[in-house]
């Protein structure tokens, strides 16, 4: 089966990652976050119609 996920980095210094990941973005990120989640639509788009390895394919080219 195939998993679609996004990454949010790591935690700065020695911050626990659970608190990381469950917290909220900055002000500064938003903008980025939007990019992202537009991206996103577009790979699950791809995985529908054309199926995981194409949306694979198609993911690692958006982060070039």
């Amino acid at each position: 089966f195939w998993r679609l996920k996004i990454g949010v980095g790591r935690p700065p210094g020695r911050q626990d990652p659970a608190d990381f990941v469950l917290s909220r973005f900055a002000a500064a990120e938003r903008e980025d976050i939007g990019v992202s989640v537009y991206r996103a639509a577009d790979v699950i788009e791809r995985f529908i119609v054309s199926g995981g390895e194409d949306a694979r394919q198609f993911a690692g080219e958006q982060n070039d």
